[in-house]
């Protein structure tokens, strides 16, 4: 018998349309012979739609046309089953039956723990990282505060609130981190909103810029003659394994959108990037590279597959670990494919991964049968 399987993708996130690219890797990816797969489209708007038809890419140039022509769904959990219904009474549409969810949503509200909080709150099992992996995994403030915490090396940096004064103290201490310096909205990923400033009035002026997509932000230093290099994690609490390294090429100070998507027409998502795979190095950076991914992956605790970005400085060879990604553009098939774990077999260890957690969480303890409200007699309330 085949498992259901809801490939999740779209979303309420500036990444939208790049996870519309990495589903329909994902969904080409599944094995057809074991999953029959159900695409749940999630529009702008938060508003969710699904039908065959919607792994078609073509679809998705014009996303209003989506919304007009597809009815509205909603995901339920009844009797200890998952279906996918209709929102709305509709005679021709039947409910489907469904095994788990594949997220495969980048950015906010998809990436940051809210879309599976929403699954678990339905006990809908999901692959990838739980609740708190994913919003930890997106929150750039948390994450680098666990990440010192612990140890693992990181650029230096502070963060900024939008309620905080931008005044001669503030100035004062971006002096001190050293121009120059690079802005990143805390919660969004695809290198969406980040700016370069060089002095106070760029600063000042970036800052603007990325409180318009979150109201915290995070100051780190540049360093200027630096090569970035990915490692993808694959496991869980148990086991991990890393995959082979890639230098992945940019055209500016910084990898941009533009670098990371719009490489050959755009249609491979995060796979088109201009890359050096395997990464050119010596036998002792690569494990040490790969040692502090495992330990990031583990700290941030995070599940399934991600992707950890490295910076190393060419002036003198320290590695930095620049964030994890929870949900990486494109899975990072191409790092595993280059680790001779080809991407069909990547997404059944994903599934494995997720039914070996639902199997741990129906074991645990999560609610006790006993009521004792009605259990104590006389119960009032304090006024």
């Amino acid at each position: 018998m085949k498992t259901n399987i809801v490939v999740a993708f779209g979303g309420e996130s500036v990444e939208h349309e790049i996870s519309i690219l990495s589903a329909m890797q994902v969904m080409a990816a599944l094995d057809k012979e074991k999953y029959e797969i159900i695409p749940l489209y999630i529009a702008k708007d938060g508003r969710m739609y699904s039908d065959e038809m919607l792994m078609d890419l073509n679809l998705y140039q014009d996303l209003d046309e989506i919304q007009a022509t597809f009815s509205e769904v909603s995901l339920i959990r009844r009797e200890d089953r998952n279906y996918v219904i209709p929102s709305h009474h509709h005679f021709f549409r039947k409910e489907i039956e469904f095994d788990m969810v594949f997220p495969v949503l980048h950015g906010t509200y998809g990436e940051d723990g809210s879309f599976q909080g929403y699954c678990k709150t339905l006990r809908i099992p999901f692959i990838g990282s739980d609740v708190c992996g994913a919003a930890i995994g997106q929150d750039k403030v948390i994450m680098k505060q666990l990440l010192q915490e612990e140890g693992i090396p990181i650029t230096p940096w502070f963060h900024v609130s939008l309620y905080q004064k931008l005044d001669e103290a503030f100035f004062a201490k971006a002096k001190r981190l050293g121009y120059p310096l690079i802005i990143k909205p805390a919660n969004l990923g695809s290198s969406v909103g980040i700016q370069i400033a060089r002095d106070d009035t760029q600063l000042h002026k970036a800052l603007i810029e990325a409180f318009q997509y979150d109201i915290q932000v995070v100051v780190e230093k540049l360093l200027t003659h630096v090569k970035e290099i990915n490692c993808s994690v694959l496991g869980d609490e148990e086991h991990v394994r890393c995959s082979e390294l890639e230098e992945v090429r940019k055209m500016d100070d910084i990898l941009s959108y533009q670098d990371k998507y719009i490489q050959d027409g755009g249609s491979k998502g995060m796979a088109s990037a201009s890359r050096i795979l395997p990464a050119l190095m010596d036998d002792e950076t690569r494990d040490e590279i790969q040692r502090y991914a495992a330990l990031t992956f583990e700290i941030l605790k995070a599940r399934g597959v991600a992707r950890i970005d490295f910076l190393i400085d060419e002036d003198t060879q320290d590695i930095y670990v620049n964030e994890i990604n929870t949900i990486p553009g494109s899975l990072s098939y191409y790092l595993w494919e280059a680790s001779d774990l080809p991407f069909s077999s990547l997404c059944d260890e994903l599934i494995e991964l997720s039914r070996k957690n639902a199997r741990r969480n129906r074991k645990q303890i999560h609610s006790y049968q006993s009521n004792i409200l009605k259990e104590a007699n006389g119960l009032k309330l304090n006024k």
